[in-house]
């Protein structure tokens, strides 16, 4: 029994350490099995082995190479020395690979390539040169031993080379490597990661429709295609690509996934969150889905449904359980439920999320008139300068909303002696002086940012939006908002500015087509309040009545809502 155990587990392990390259090793004077060391086969080795390949099969690269790393030191055997170098490698790991390279060649010291292979790792990751003819060879010699695995190997070619500085020169060796394999879908794969790492995207896009033809609807290469276009900004084209090929496999739940998660990307929030919905019927307790269901019917103005998704991520474990804590209680606030809100605030323990916790329980309790409690709960000591100041910005809203924007304004303005180009202070101290109808202060304020951040789009827009609403210099200020516009397209405030300032310079047909997108996107009080006025002004008086209407429900106490409608005789 024990000669029959020997017997298997010697043929099983040549099989695993030497694979097709036994005969060849021989050849070029590596050591042959009279050289090897003398040592038993026990049973721990050939179950060490064992692990050792099932982890490599699973895809647990870094767990096999050290498995394999410590049965080289046990056994001092060439051969497994070698195979630890090899996977090492691929697991990316330069300094496993370095520690059993040197293990290789102590044991095998007339080894040329145990040698080569050293001298090519022995710089790697210390900022020396690097034997990339080495490693090239090496991996060479890996792709042409795969034994069934050179799919495997040829898509972890760029993993392998990843701590390879000279990205373009990696990118050359990935081409030379997959030469004789481009038959392979894999190989087109590892040229379009490669072309990828040195941003040659319609070079990965050509790889990657190559892998295609050779294996139509490939999912990993079409997952790969649809990043590459989302990261050039070709949306369109990635959600194109996703439909024809969800349709093509409706099962995939990769595919749909991408999918859901490209409508995103392209703002079809109601269209997302019906996929992910979709998605959510096949693992209704999946907490990742049921927290992006829940965002998006936020997103849609549904916060009824939002709250039932959030709790059931809450219920089902979702690893941020303090973020989904934090638009629970969000929703509550908005409800008007401030006790319910705060108590959801109150169970948030992370470092990260606690701030902003209590600047909304601080906001619950000043809406409820409670506004000394509100500012006292700011009031404390804080670690860092980022939550200070965000506990000054939270106390300045409060005063501000609560009627008191002059010592608003006065609180900001003693900070800003501390910091006098803070643009957060500036910006807030601009706002604030608007309220008094400071505009000289506002504009000094806003021109301050934009000489700090010429790109701050929103400084862009509140000094173009002021101007406008006072039809002051109305051809600068549109000025203005076009630049915010360039730099913020998707931004709905910024959309209502840009229509308002064409309603007042007499552009009503124009303003129309911005203010009504903005109102599609966010169903504010002040957008709705131009849009309104600009329908009436245009004599489409029944939807104007509509807007006022649905916008005073949801907002009844905002003061412009109720002003515009006053002053158009609205009733």
């Amino acid at each position: 029994m024990k000669t029959q155990f020997a017997r298997l587990a010697r043929s099983i392990c040549l099989a695993f350490a030497l694979g097709a390259g036994g005969a060849a090793s021989a050849a070029s004077g590596e050591a042959t099995e009279s050289s090897l060391p003398a040592q038993e086969l026990t049973p721990s080795t050939l179950y060490h082995f064992l692990l050792a390949e099932i982890a490599g099969a699973r895809g647990q690269i870094g767990l096999s190479a050290q498995l394999y790393l410590d049965l080289a030191r046990s056994t001092r055997d060439p051969r497994i020395a070698r195979r630890a170098t090899e996977i090492a490698m691929y697991s990316r790991n330069l300094g496993m690979a370095r520690t059993a390279a040197q293990t290789w060649s102590e044991v095998a010291p007339d080894s040329e390539e145990a040698r080569r292979v050293l001298t090519g790792l022995s710089g790697a990751g210390r900022g020396e040169d690097i034997n990339l003819e080495a490693i090239q060879f090496q991996l060479a010699r890996v792709l042409a031993q795969s034994n069934g695995r050179l799919a495997q190997n040829l898509l972890g070619l760029g993993h392998a080379l990843a701590q390879v500085p000279d990205k373009q020169a990696s990118r050359a060796i990935i081409n030379r490597l997959t030469e004789p394999y481009l038959d392979f879908p894999e190989a087109h794969i590892a040229r379009a990661q490669a072309a990828q790492t040195v941003d040659d995207r319609m070079g990965a896009l050509a790889a990657i429709d190559r892998a295609l033809a050779l294996r139509t609807g490939w999912e990993p290469a079409v997952l790969l295609k649809v990043q590459i276009l989302q990261q050039a900004g070709a949306t369109a084209e990635a959600l194109r690509q996703l439909e024809a090929e969800t349709a093509r496999n409706p099962a995939s739940r990769a595919l749909r996934l991408a999918k859901a998660r490209a409508l995103v990307s392209a703002q079809r929030f109601a269209e997302a969150r019906t996929a992910f919905a979709q998605l959510l019927e096949a693992a209704p307790g999946d907490p990742e889905l049921l927290y992006a269901v829940g965002l998006l019917s936020l997103q849609v103005n549904a916060p009824a449904e939002a709250e039932i998704h959030f709790v059931r991520a809450l219920a089902a474990g979702h690893p941020q359980a303090d973020l989904v804590r934090l638009h629970l209680g969000q929703i509550a606030a908005d409800r008007g439920e401030g006790e319910s809100a705060r108590k959801w605030f109150a169970e948030i323990t992370s470092a990260e999320l606690r701030p902003e916790a209590n600047v909304r329980s601080a906001f619950s309790l000043a809406r409820e008139g409670r506004v000394n409690e509100a500012r006292t709960l700011l009031q404390r000591d804080a670690d860092d300068e980022d939550v200070e100041r965000r506990y000054l910005l939270a106390d300045a809203q409060i005063l501000r909303d609560a009627g008191r924007p002059a010592d608003a304004l006065a609180l900001i303005d003693a900070a800003l002696r501390e910091a006098p180009d803070d643009t957060s202070l500036l910006y807030e101290s601009a706002m604030l002086a608007e309220r008094i109808d400071r505009l000289d202060l506002l504009e000094i304020r806003l021109r301050r940012v934009l000489e700090l951040q010429p790109d701050h789009a929103h400084a862009l827009n509140a000094l173009g939006y002021s101007l406008a609403d006072r039809k002051l210099r109305l051809e600068e200020a549109e000025m203005l908002i076009a630049r915010a516009h360039a730099l913020e397209p998707a931004d709905p405030f910024i959309l209502d500015s840009l229509g308002w300032v064409r309603f007042r310079r007499g552009d009503a047909t124009g303003a129309l087509a911005h203010l009504e997108r903005a109102y599609a996107m966010r169903k504010d009080a002040e957008i709705a309040a131009h849009l309104g006025e600009v329908l009436w002004s245009v004599e489409r008086r029944d939807e104007a009545r509509r807007i006022f209407a649905e916008a005073l429900a949801a907002h009844p106490d905002n003061s412009l809502l109720k002003d515009t409608t006053q002053r158009l005789g609205i009733q």
